[in-house]
């Protein structure tokens, strides 16, 4: 079976995680005997697929590029909205069916254009029953949802130990994504450290990533002593079990992945309860939940979690038990019987 992949993201976030954790899983499959994948020049996907087996590489800067040099192929995979164009196109030059995997929840357009795309597509896949929701909408039609698989990764302890060590006696509140507020409400979180300074001084709030907002965000709080803004990580998976706790108040979010490394990590979790979040979060069995763009219910989740080591270990371990279900493997066991339908 031959997949051509498609993902034209000129960044590496979290979708570009997934395409690339699926590839390798799928690597290890006999009945998946090539992959290629349709991307930018300069994408990161190339070096961190560059040591998977039966993986090439097709260059496209945009959605008509790279159809000749990919060829006819027995499947395509589109991982992202450029994508969805490129494969629809693809299909119409060499008779090639197409799948789509969405993994925003943000509205689908409703020009004509997505509708055909959405469409002609053999099978439509949401990583979250919102996002499948929202599909179904566009293109009335049975919807597949595979959920994201967390990175398998080994923890440097040194690493954490090093942060730990950095803050003595302080209980850690991080935070990772793209500094975008808009997506990921960093701003409300910050709004709690505004409250916390004086009343809780113990609790630092650490923020790792970096995104457009980055010096807007830095700069609101640089009188804030209770705030650290780390950056980007590319080994963010060591610094995760330093955190006592993860606060995620995303304003909308797919599914919000990099929840499944902080279970991984054995980290318990506070979050929005918005978008595909309660799809991998139950509030009280596997973390805390409050509603989204509210820091006072933010703060108050935070103050329980602070004050019972208990809740917190028992969250995280009931998060962490779950686990399997989001394993890369158990992704791809997934998407094969939709590769086979085809």
């Amino acid at each position: 079976m031959h997949i051509i992949h498609v993902n034209l993201a000129r960044g590496f976030r979290g979708g570009e995680r997934q395409t690339v954790l699926l590839i390798q899983a799928l690597a290890k499959q006999d009945e998946i005997g090539r992959q290629t994948l349709v991307c930018q020049p300069s994408s990161p996907l190339r070096a961190e697929l560059a040591d998977t087996p039966d993986v090439e590489f097709v260059n496209a800067n945009h959605q008509l590029a790279g159809h000749w040099q990919a060829g006819k192929g027995g499947i395509i995979h589109a991982h992202e909205a450029k994508a969805v164009h490129w494969a629809w196109l693809h299909s119409v030059l060499f008779r090639t069916p197409y799948i789509i995997t969405r993994r925003v929840d943000t509205p689908i357009k409703r020009k004509w254009s997505n509708k055909v795309f959405y469409r002609y597509a053999h099978c439509c896949v949401a990583i979250s029953n919102v996002i499948a929701r929202e599909i179904n909408a566009l293109v009335p039609r049975s919807i597949f949802v595979i959920a994201s698989a967390y990175t398998p990764v080994r923890h440097n302890p040194d690493v954490a130990k090093k942060l730990r060590d950095t803050y003595p006696g302080r209980f850690i509140v991080g935070h990772i994504g793209a500094l975008v507020d808009r997506h990921k409400g960093q701003r409300v979180l910050l709004e709690v450290a505004r409250q916390f300074e004086k009343t809780y001084p113990e609790v630092l709030f650490v923020f790792f990533g970096k995104g457009e907002d980055e010096h807007k965000l830095q700069q609101e709080s640089e009188f804030l002593s209770n705030v650290r803004w780390l950056g980007f990580k590319a080994n963010i998976g060591d610094y995760m079990p330093a955190l006592d706790l993860f606060a995620f108040p995303s304003r909308n979010e797919g599914l919000g992945s990099v929840l499944l490394d902080i279970m991984s990590a054995k980290v318990s979790i506070i979050a929005s309860d918005v978008g595909g979040i309660p799809d991998i979060i139950t509030h009280e069995q596997t973390g805390l939940l409050v509603p989204p763009n509210n820091a006072a219910m933010l703060a108050d989740g935070i103050k329980r979690m602070m004050n019972d080591s208990r809740l917190r270990a028992e969250l995280s371990y009931r998060a962490f038990a779950q686990l399997e279900n989001y394993s890369p493997d158990a992704m791809a066991a997934a998407y094969l019987p939709l590769y086979r339908s085809i």
